[in-house]
């Protein structure tokens, strides 16, 4: 399962590299701009506008998936190099890097900007430290 992942994975970082290059979107415009110069040639017939509708719903599909992968990835190194920010950070709360606590630790910042808002209408700074 793990070789298929990574298949998977190497694929999906090369196809999303090369579909994201300059060449490859003028490609694309290329492509739009031959079936609008067919279309009198094919008297605008249903098929000329069925070859477009099918050619961009099979291309969106799939593009989908690419995202999602590219999006997956850079999720987890943003959050790897979050997790060494807040290891490294003296003071910081290294319960945070466990993501199961995410809610409990969301609540407790909402109430920390809560009464940070509060301060700021007192006339108080809302910057301080955590205390060690």
């Amino acid at each position: 399962m793990a070789r298929s992942s990574s298949w998977y994975s190497r694929f999906a970082k090369s196809a999303s590299h090369f579909c994201g290059r300059p060449p490859i979107f003028t490609l694309a415009v290329a492509l739009i701009l031959v079936w609008l110069v067919t279309g009198p040639l094919f008297h605008f017939s249903d098929t000329w506008q069925l070859v477009i509708n099918t050619g961009t719903t099979i291309v969106t599909f799939l593009m989908v998936f690419l995202i999602q992968n590219t999006q997956n990835r850079d999720t987890q190194a943003i959050q790897v190099k979050l997790d060494e920010l807040i290891r490294a950070t003296r003071g910081a709360h290294n319960a945070l890097l466990d993501l199961e606590e995410l809610e409990a630790f969301r609540d407790k910042y909402e109430a920390l900007a809560a009464a940070a808002r509060t301060r700021l209408t007192q006339g108080d700074a809302d910057t301080d430290s955590p205390e060690a």
